[in-house]
């Protein structure tokens, strides 16, 4: 009996997608996303929907298909990928690769991050096939491998070595955004329009070394602790960019006047680390989007346990506000730690200067139209997505998997913590929505 589910359980239900997604196990590392990859395109070579595999190297592949517009409008890209982080059972009350249905929420790692989003994309392109819908322009539909760890073998692959499957496109969508929270008595819908640069450091410590069992003062292994003290202790400074300025003040126009003054100190660059320290939880959240943030990740140093060894390192994953280069983001980093410690660029991602808002309004209206009271805004996004990488090819990707969310889960802590699940009404909200979409983009309002 083939195990592909038949066209009622899976084209048009997007939670039963969910959770056939969830249940492959493509931890990155290593990946294996092969078996998940290979269960999409039976299920769009089913819907007589045309694709293709390419991949760097074996058992890493990607999948871009197509569903043909009548060309009035240009392509519109929807990418996601189905690679999620590693998850260990024993921090769970669920099977982490179970797609079990507990108490109206779908459990499992990538439900969130973005499985769910991808059963999202699917039902959508599937519905519109199934349904004989030709968009403005063509659908261009890109799920990839790798995004948790880089890109290498997944979207980066594709930009730089076929560049071609993506001409014409302007819009993509994506993850982060779409998802509810609320901000006093008003329910916010932010759609990622800009998103933090990746911009990975190494610290490198030098002393003499020598024989363990003798005081070696000059040990580049104390250095490396006083910097890795000053690191955690210090706040790097504050910028107001106008990513951020824009999304704040979308946010303050629709709180009531105590709140609004608040979001105007925020965004006054004489207070703004005040008005983060004062919004208590909600100003650690809103910070990383007004500094420059780095995180120790991997130590490196010693090759035996009685030897002092003669150099010792530190790799920090940095991550740039918008329009800010490596350069000040070293300077910053100096400046809080006082060290002389060689500190190297090992790689960077820069994003596009300014956003492009041309779909914005478009996205805007298909969330009213799902949820009358929501409020959508441009969003700045702490963390960095693939849509960094497809940039280069000129395309503005907006954050957008939409879901109305219970006030009682905390979707960051969710998002590659233990225990990840989304509410099964989540889902098919969002599927709706990105069904919605491609009725109207490119039609007039």
């Amino acid at each position: 009996m083939s195990s592909t589910p038949s066209p009622e359980s899976v084209y048009l239900d997007p939670v039963a997608l969910t959770q056939r997604l969830v249940r492959f196990d493509t931890t990155n590392p290593p990946g294996n996303e092969g078996e998940c990859i290979a269960h999409i395109k039976a299920l769009l070579d089913g819907a007589g929907i045309q694709n293709q595999i390419f991949a760097k190297t074996p058992g890493r592949p990607n999948l871009i298909a197509r569903l043909p517009g009548d060309g009035s409008a240009a392509p519109l890209l929807l990418q996601g990928h189905v690679d999620v982080v590693p998850a260990d059972p024993a921090g769970w009350q669920q099977p982490p690769f179970g797609g079990d249905l507990v108490d109206g929420y779908l459990w499992g790692r990538g439900s969130l991050d973005m499985k769910g989003g991808i059963a999202m994309m699917l039902y959508a392109v599937t519905r519109a096939k199934a349904d004989g819908m030709t968009p403005a322009g063509d659908i261009v539909l890109a799920l990839v491998c790798d995004e948790e760890s880089g890109g290498n073998q997944g979207a980066r692959y594709l930009v730089e070595e076929h560049p071609e499957q993506f001409q014409g496109i302007r819009y993509a969508i994506g993850e982060f955004g779409g998802f509810s929270f609320n901000l006093g008595r008003r329910r916010f819908y932010p759609i990622m329009v800009a998103e933090k640069q990746v911009c990975h450091l190494r610290v490198t410590f030098k002393g003499a070394g020598g024989h363990a069992s003798l005081t070696q003062r000059d040990n580049p292994m104390t250095a490396l602790a006083r910097f890795l003290q000053q690191v955690q202790s210090h706040q790097l400074p504050t910028h107001v960019t106008p990513e951020a300025r824009m999304m704040f003040q979308a946010i303050g126009r629709h709180l009531a006047p105590p709140a609004r003054i608040g979001m105007a100190a925020l965004l006054n660059p004489r207070f703004t680390a005040l008005a983060l320290r004062l919004l208590g939880a909600r100003g650690r959240t809103f910070g990383p989007l007004f500094r420059n943030t780095v995180n120790p990740t991997l130590v490196r140093g010693g090759e035996q346990i009685n030897v002092v060894p003669s150099e010792v390192s530190v790799d920090l994953d940095g991550r740039l506000l918008p329009n800010i280069g490596p350069e000040q983001l070293v300077s910053e980093l100096t400046e809080i730690t006082g060290t002389d410690a060689t500190i190297e660029v090992l790689s960077h991602d820069p994003g596009p200067e300014r956003p492009d808002l041309g779909l914005f309004d478009t996205l805007s209206s298909v969330l009213k139209e799902s949820d009358p009271e929501g409020i959508p805004v441009p969003m700045l996004m702490p963390a960095a997505t693939d849509g960094r990488l497809f940039a280069r090819l000129g395309i503005q990707t907006y954050g957008f998997l939409p879901m109305l969310l219970p006030k009682s889960l905390d979707f960051a802590a969710a998002v590659h913590g233990p225990n990840e699940r989304v509410p099964v009404d989540a889902i098919n909200f969002g599927a709706g929505a990105l069904y919605r979409l491609l009725q109207r983009y490119g039609r007039t309002l």
